[in-house]
């Protein structure tokens, strides 16, 4: 399979650099929108044969230009949501409490899945959720697939399960409004990224989480 993680268009939260997570959220900024409308034209020369979003307000309007274009149903999936802030929703992610997030965020992709955000999420549980829909849309045979989620949930996905994507690559790439990034395999055989936001995947193998912009979740 091939798949497609793409993040949503910019919102007021993200303009803001807060840590806005929870259910359904804000919609889109005129420059989101504008983003959202572009993605099927930098998609044009993807072969997308199923399109998921989360629940989240922002995603379904981000995918609903490409859904139009491609005439595809929107699929909607929790289990693709952005990682929940708990006790840390809404607070600034340059402050101690948003770099918490993200470290805690990597923590997981590293390993250490026990580890629970303040009133939130460990990652045994975001995990699950997140290789659930990934494994509904491996099932459902389709070649290739578009999954319209979150910054964070992206980013520590992609270092979780593809082999050749470590933590310190994902926590020194932001991924930006609608960014993409591309993998192949199935959840049996593990995946490979290709791409990540139009640039081709060379783990840099140094590094850490701490060097990670907050600013480039939810």
């Amino acid at each position: 399979m091939r798949l497609l993680l793409i993040r949503h268009g910019q919102t007021p939260s993200n303009l803001d650099r807060l840590l806005d997570t929870a259910v359904p959220g804000p919609g889109l900024t005129p420059l989101g929108e504008a983003q959202a409308a572009a993605l099927p034209a930098a998609l044009a020369d993807e072969d997308i044969e199923a399109l998921y979003a989360s629940t989240l307000i922002r995603t379904r309007l981000t995918a609903a230009p490409l859904a139009a274009a491609r005439g595809l149903e929107v699929i909607v999936r929790d289990g693709i949501r952005e990682i929940s802030a708990g006790d840390l929703e809404m607070v600034p992610g340059d402050s101690p409490e948003g770099e918490r997030y993200m470290r805690t965020v990597f923590a997981w992709a590293a390993g250490d899945t026990t580890l629970r955000i303040p009133g939130g999420e460990n990652g045994e549980d975001v995990l699950a959720r997140y290789d659930a829909v990934i494994a509904e849309a491996a099932a459902s045979g389709a070649g290739s697939v578009a999954m319209i989620s979150h910054g964070a949930a992206i980013r520590m996905w992609t270092a979780a399960r593809a082999d050749n994507v470590d933590v310190a690559f994902a926590a020194a790439r932001p991924l930006e409004n609608t960014g993409v990034v591309i993998l192949e395999g199935s959840p049996s055989d593990s995946f490979k990224a290709l791409s990540w936001a139009g640039a081709t995947v060379e783990p840099a193998g140094e590094g850490g989480p701490a060097g990670a912009p907050v600013g480039a979740t939810g």
